[in-house]
């Protein structure tokens, strides 16, 4: 079923969950509220992915933990290869603040926790398809608070900024929290917490500069130093806001940690 939506078209909807059971339920929740259609339903990032790389995607119904790589990731790629602005609600049963706020920071249109029920997501559509109209909805065009913090990290000839909700210097103290110096991207940071190097820092930044995100063992091999050694420094970079990191989940065990550089 394809109702009519407010303009010329239906918001096309990608359904991207790892539980086929879900895929079904979450398709006839959209497919039943008037100016929504499914153009897919896909069971992992990759193939989230490559139908956004395709375009005509207007809204993504996206799962974090998914297989291969997580719906963090999926945020991220989506962010990076699409031509215009695309809208994600995450539908995910995970809410832990790591993951929550990492989703908020990707200008996320909104956040379901599971188990939810059918008048929740009818709801949660109902106000999206309100605020579609012709064109993207509001969120996506403005800054999300991590993005704001990250620009201000990066403001020329100033010290690094605080993020939200860390702690800062002592007010009148004039000393800024170490961390990297603004807008190149791989220079290293003025000031290193003691045990740090400059070097190895700089090694680090060069093994994530492609863009992608890198589990602390693959930057270990690229960089040539430690494991443990290389987590220390992730942490570092991590805490002052140069690297973000996102959840790759695999068939067993604990989801492997992402970490790729923040770009402004």
């Amino acid at each position: 079923m394809t109702g009519e939506g407010q303009g010329s078209r239906a918001i096309r909807t990608l359904i991207v969950d790892d539980d086929p059971v879900a895929r079904r339920l979450h398709s006839r929740y959209v497919e039943g509220v008037a100016g929504f259609s499914v153009a897919a339903a896909v069971a992992d990032g990759q193939a989230a992915v490559g139908w956004v790389a395709g375009g005509g995607i207007d809204l993504v119904l996206l799962d974090i933990g998914l297989p291969g790589f997580s719906g963090i990731e999926v945020l991220h790629r989506i962010r990076t290869i699409s031509r215009r602005p695309i809208s994600v609600i995450v539908v995910s049963s995970l809410r832990d603040r790591v993951t929550v706020r990492q989703a908020l920071s990707g200008q996320v249109a909104g956040y379901l926790v599971k188990p939810f029920t059918r008048a929740a997501m009818v709801d949660r559509l109902e106000r999206f398809r309100s605020e579609f109209g012709a064109g993207p909805p509001a969120e996506l065009d403005s800054f999300g608070q991590g993005e704001i913090d990250a620009l201000l990290r990066r403001g020329a000839g100033r010290g690094p900024t605080a993020p939200a909700g860390s702690a800062s210097a002592p007010a009148g103290s004039g000393t800024a929290p170490a961390g990297p110096a603004p807008a190149s991207g791989n220079r290293a940071p003025e000031r290193l917490p003691k045990g740090l190097s400059e070097p190895t820092l700089n090694a680090v930044l060069a093994a994530l500069d492609d863009g992608a995100g890198h589990s602390a063992a693959e930057v270990a091999r690229a960089s040539g130093a430690s494991r443990a050694t290389v987590r220390r420094y992730l942490d570092h970079l991590h805490r002052n806001g140069a690297v973000d990191v996102s959840h790759r989940y695999g068939g067993r065990g604990r989801p492997e940690l992402l970490y790729r550089i923040v770009v402004s």
